[in-house]
């Protein structure tokens, strides 16, 4: 990026924090929450652009001086050393951004191939994601569930969000978790201590604070009905819980956590708003011929992404050759490590693209 962008980028900073200064801002949470996310996004890029100048101009400080004091040419080689170290880290941070890295997420784990044992591995993956926000000092929410007869989860759809507007946040932790999670391990419902192998998917969307996907009300079928608990035991005597058809594509987004219908519609039409506008995506990278992870739609074990190995205490992601002996830890919200892999993995990729 030449000196009269990163001109401009300062010039957009500064006027950012005039705006979020301003009390009238604030007024409008949408608002408020979206200049946030940029100024956080823009934080970082001007903290090495005003080092970078420093250093630039304490070197040629210390160069001037140098012949008159051997001690500046000891500091006038320091500085040279850091300041490539810098422009390094200035063009990993101008590489272009996944717009929606500071957005929250809709998260939808479902069952597949493995009957009852998959259910109660969907409710381990939910658990385990629900620790990992609560490490991270994210909301999570649990906006509808279907139950198995042992108590796991056929489907559960989950909102997680940030409690602050940040550069990343959890659409950048946890994009790359959708796609189909295997397990081995021996069953609750094995007698004879077999290990089997079953698998639950994982399907993740970014939730757009602004409505992007116009949706026509004539394209919707709702549905209302009681919520239902494991078991299938009624835990409502009142028809609150929603379920949202469009009829153009043919999703079906259902939500019963809340306390009333008109809650439950709201959250249902969220997450629909946000299916529908990872499909538009879809389908415009698509017709872009634009090179795109895309999550499996499917839970077919051999297009696993990730195998969750119980009687090796082993965790292992197919897709960067990730492998470490901490499941149970991992299980417990320990996923740190596991992301930090595929998004350095990213990183260099998208760095690689950039010098080729």
């Amino acid at each position: 990026m030449d000196s009269s962008s990163l001109g401009r980028l300062l010039e957009e900073y500064v006027e950012l924090e005039g705006q979020l200064a301003d009390p009238e801002v604030h007024a409008d949470q949408g608002r408020a929450r979206k200049l946030g996310r940029r100024y956080a996004e823009l934080g970082p890029v001007v903290k090495v652009v005003r080092e970078l100048d420093t250093a630039r101009e304490d070197l040629a400080a210390a160069q001037e001086f140098a012949s008159e004091d051997s001690s500046f040419a000891a500091e006038a080689a320091e500085i040279s050393a850091r300041i490539p170290l810098l422009e390094n880290r200035l063009t990993e941070l101008l590489l272009p951004r996944d717009p929606y890295d500071s957005a929250d997420v809709v998260m939808e784990i479902k069952s597949g191939e493995g009957g009852e044992e998959s259910a109660l591995f969907a409710s381990d993956l939910l658990r385990m994601y629900l620790r990992y926000a609560e490490r991270h000092g994210w909301r999570a929410e649990v906006l509808d569930s279907v139950y198995s007869d042992l108590g796991g989860f056929k489907d559960v759809t989950v909102s997680i969000k940030s409690r602050s507007a940040v550069a990343d946040g959890v659409w950048a932790r946890l994009k790359f978790e959708g796609g189909v999670h295997r397990v081995q391990r021996v069953p609750a419902t094995e007698s004879q201590g077999r290990i089997h192998t079953s698998a639950s998917g994982v399907l993740i969307y970014p939730e757009p604070d602004e409505v992007e996907v116009e949706i026509d009300p004539n394209d919707l079928r709702i549905d209302v009905y009681r919520s239902s608990g494991p078991g299938g035991q009624s835990v409502n005597t009142t028809d609150s819980a929603v379920r949202i058809t469009h009829l153009p594509t043919g999703v079906v987004v259902s939500c019963q956590n809340e306390k009333s219908q008109i809650q439950n519609r709201a959250r249902a039409l969220q997450v629909l708003q946000a299916r529908l506008q990872a499909i538009a995506e879809e389908e415009a990278a698509a017709k872009a011929s634009d090179v795109r992870r895309s999550q499996v739609r499917t839970v077919d074990r051999s297009e696993r992404i990730r195998t969750y190995n119980f009687a090796e205490n082993r965790i292992a992601d197919h897709r960067v050759n990730y492998k470490a002996y901490n499941l149970d830890q991992v299980l417990d919200g320990d996923l740190d490590n596991v992301l930090d892999a595929l998004i350095n993995a990213d990183r260099e990729e998208r760095l690689a693209a950039h010098a080729g």
